[in-house]
């Protein structure tokens, strides 16, 4: 997998005509090399996995086995995105698992962030091994490998990489995008007719809401944190800062400040925005929030999102300040 290297005459794929013809080329190599066998691909609903997953669907129909695990860290409205377009919409051979409970059950109380993001990795691994086990006749697995991830750490993508199966399920990797750089997957992205939204979804830890909802995770603190996130993307929506903007999302940390509703004081979260651009993620800058947006989205946290009675804006660009607060 370390020998691939990109070749420096590949033309980069920038329209949907060129975007058109490496979806052939890839559908002719994929049914190629998988013929008449299954392949299988833990589908996260993120950039890479959902175009994989159309791309394959396109080339082998129902030959692909998606699985997707929802471990209760995803942001608002994203496993029902996932079952929607690929359950519904392109009819995909789509097993989706809630497990919710078995996260948030091992979660309980845990406060090191190392440690909830070993947790919530490792049983990743052991759900999607449980489920794989109750398939017969799966000879590939699919990943969602870029060309960035090949560089960085040698072809394996710790996140999406199922290392974990057993030792006698070894399966052939399909890795349909793995020249690409992630502007090229999404423009393929587009041209296999995935929503737009899916496709320049921004990026989304592994371990999801898990390292935002800061310390020991509680299902209120995580409840309030998914609807104050869900508010923030849509008045970026609203407000045209979407996509231009590279990462933003809140944290809630696990402490609680006094504040006044209905003539009463009472304890509630603080909503921590971070807004933040980066070419690289190596180093980041702080996106300029027009106030009148900042109100608004203070206004409708505060109003909507029972539990928190704060809005606070980082101002901390990386370095000195990582991206993520866990």
């Amino acid at each position: 997998m370390n020998m691939i290297v990109r070749p420096e005459n590949m033309q980069r794929i920038t329209t949907p005509e060129l975007a058109k013809a490496f979806i052939d080329e890839q559908v002719a190599a994929v049914r190629a090399q998988v013929g008449d066998k299954k392949v299988l691909l833990a589908l996260s609903g993120g950039v890479d996995s959902s175009v994989v997953a159309a791309l394959l669907i396109k080339a082998i129909g129902k030959q692909l086995v998606c699985v997707h695990v929802n471990h209760g860290l995803m942001r608002k409205g994203e496993s029902e995105q996932v079952i929607e377009v690929f359950g519904k919409e392109l009819d995909s051979n789509l097993i989706y698992v809630d497990a919710t409970d078995r996260f948030l059950d091992l979660l309980a109380g845990v406060a090191e962030p190392e440690r909830k993001r070993k947790i919530i990795g490792n049983e990743f691994i052991k759900v999607f091994d449980e489920e794989a086990s109750k398939l017969s006749g799966i000879s590939f697995l699919a990943q969602g490998t870029i060309y960035p991830d090949i560089l960085e750490s040698d072809g394996v993508k710790a996140h999406h990489n199922v290392g974990g199966l057993p030792e006698e399920m070894q399966f052939s990797l399909v890795e349909p995008v793995a020249l690409l750089y992630k502007d090229e997957v999404r423009v393929v992205g587009e041209a296999l007719g995935l929503p737009h939204g899916m496709v320049y979804r921004q990026p989304f830890p592994g371990p999801g809401l898990g390292v935002r909802c800061l310390g020991a995770i509680t299902r209120d603190r995580l409840h309030a944190l998914r609807e104050a996130d869900a508010i923030l993307r849509e008045e970026f929506d609203n407000c045209g800062l979407a996509e231009k903007v590279w990462q933003y999302f809140i944290a809630v940390p696990d402490f609680k400040s006094v504040g006044v509703k209905d003539g009463k004081r009472y304890e509630g979260w603080p909503a921590i925005i971070r807004a933040v651009n980066t070419t690289d993620a190596m180093s980041a800058t702080i996106e300029e929030i027009p106030y009148s947006v900042l109100h608004t989205i203070t206004n409708r946290i505060t109003a909507e999102v029972p539990g928190i009675n704060r809005v606070l804006y980082d101002l901390t660009p990386k370095p000195i300040g990582t991206i993520e607060w866990e």
